[in-house]
């Protein structure tokens, strides 16, 4: 790489995230989702708006010209949000409520990836599949966009309002990360099939048992072989450089998934998943660290990557973006209502939990960044799913903000109900929860 080389991509790199910054940080002013900033930064870069500009032509032959690096920054940063996102599911989920929680996760979940599957087949278009695409990856990749609910996002938008003490974030979030955890696995089943026209039975089981023993063994047994070698005295990498170690297990996991066919997406939510504890929480500082950095510069660039991807010129369909919203949104709170009614809340509970687990947020855009990377879905796809992902969290915040504002309750307490949960917000657009026994 010449000087001149690399003085292009610094610069690159520096307008990527400055910009990242400075419209996230306007969007947090306004009470909206950061994230949504940071995409729409990547979009007035695109040839959407600055690159119509003729002064502009320069810029965007700059970036294709750096594309490898680009997407090297790319996919670094996604495989860290994921690795933060997997640290922070162990936190978020609670074992009260539990009779809610499963309902809502169940039923509410359940009932759009089940009308996903089903409907599939008589609604996938030609217009949706990207050149990897077939019919089994597309109705996989149609139903979890239906079903997604977003955990980084909604739980920012929590602390934003200062309402991540209350029961009713306790709910939306232990439901979220139970929702995620199942639709990761069914996306890594679409990205293994992807691109296969003529399915070869052995072929297909494999790649599926594959995939389901690595979540598996992932979210089971690996976790407790990791506890016990980051607590033993040997261990000296990890007593020594946690933020190192912590990294490194996050690479071997990528390394081992990369070996068998598995996408490394997942791979580093579940390394992300392995390194926390319940009871105790093991490389506190390192993460802290490791998110410090990831949230400063690789994940804003990440998104900032994912606004410039969308293409709003060529790849935009009012009428498939229309028609996927109005109806994903209708599925999605429907079945989250009949959750709650018998989850036992009525009325406005029932209102506020719908629209809440109806934002699709970051696993949303992480969605359609996964599998228009593996070329199962089209641009147009694409982008439908992307800006669906940030109009449902523009929703959601909006509407939390107007019932506060409004004096309204967010949930029925209980009768004697008291609220001991305590709070702590560690990684910068997550948050962590910890519950205090009654």
């Amino acid at each position: 790489m010449s000087n001149s080389d690399l003085t292009s991509i610094l610069f690159i790199l520096l307008l990527l995230v400055g910009l990242a910054q400075l419209f996230g940080y306007c969007f947090v002013k306004l009470r909206q989702p950061k994230v949504v900033g940071e995409i729409l930064a990547g979009i007035v870069l695109g040839p959407a708006l600055i690159g119509r500009l003729p002064f502009a032509s320069s810029l965007l032959e700059a970036i294709q010209h750096q594309a490898n690096i680009l997407n090297f920054v790319y996919w670094l940063g996604l495989l860290l949000l994921m690795f933060l996102s997997g640290a922070e599911t162990r936190h978020l989920f609670s074992r009260e409520e539990r009779r809610e929680v499963s309902w809502l996760a169940i039923v509410g979940t359940g009932i759009p990836f089940i009308l996903g599957i089903v409907l599939g087949p008589w609604l996938i278009r030609p217009s949706l599949a990207g050149p990897n695409g077939n019919r089994s990856s597309l109705i996989i990749i149609l139903a979890v966009g239906v079903a997604v609910t977003s955990v980084p996002v909604v739980s920012k938008i929590f602390a934003d309002l200062k309402i991540l003490h209350t029961r009713f974030a306790r709910l939306v979030l232990g439901v979220a990360v139970l929702e995620d955890i199942v639709l990761w696995l069914a996306l890594a089943v679409a990205t293994a099939i992807a691109g296969k026209t003529e399915f070869s039975t052995r072929e297909l089981s494999r790649h599926l048992i594959t995939t389901i023993v690595f979540f598996g063994l992932g979210l089971t047994i690996v976790p407790r072989i990791i506890k016990r070698i980051n607590k033993s005295p040997l261990n000296v990498f990890a007593k020594h450089s946690p933020a190192a170690y912590a990294i490194a297990i996050l690479l071997g996991y990528c390394v081992v998934a990369g070996a068998l066919g598995v996408s490394v997406v997942f791979a580093a939510f579940l390394a992300g998943f392995a390194v926390v504890h319940k009871k105790r929480r093991l490389f506190s500082e390192a993460l802290d660290a490791i998110s410090k950095v990831s949230f400063a510069f690789f994940i804003p660039a990440y998104f900032v990557l994912v606004g410039l991807k969308l293409d709003l010129v060529h790849g935009l369909s009012l009428r498939m973006m229309v028609a996927f919203i109005i109806g994903s949104c209708i599925v999605k709170c429907f079945s989250v209502s009949l959750a709650g009614r018998f989850a036992g809340f009525h009325g406005l509970d029932l209102l506020n939990l719908a629209i809440t687990t109806n934002a699709r947020g970051g696993p949303g855009i992480v969605l359609a960044s996964v599998a228009f990377d593996a070329g199962i879905i089209s641009p147009t796809f694409y982008t439908t799913l992307v800006l669906t992902a940030i109009l449902t969290s523009q929703m959601a915040g909006a509407w939390l903000d107007y019932v506060l504002r409004r004096g309204w309750l967010l949930l029925t307490p209980h009768i004697g109900e008291t609220d001991t949960i305590s709070t702590e917000q560690n990684l910068p657009g997550a948050a962590v929860i910890s519950v205090k026994p009654n």
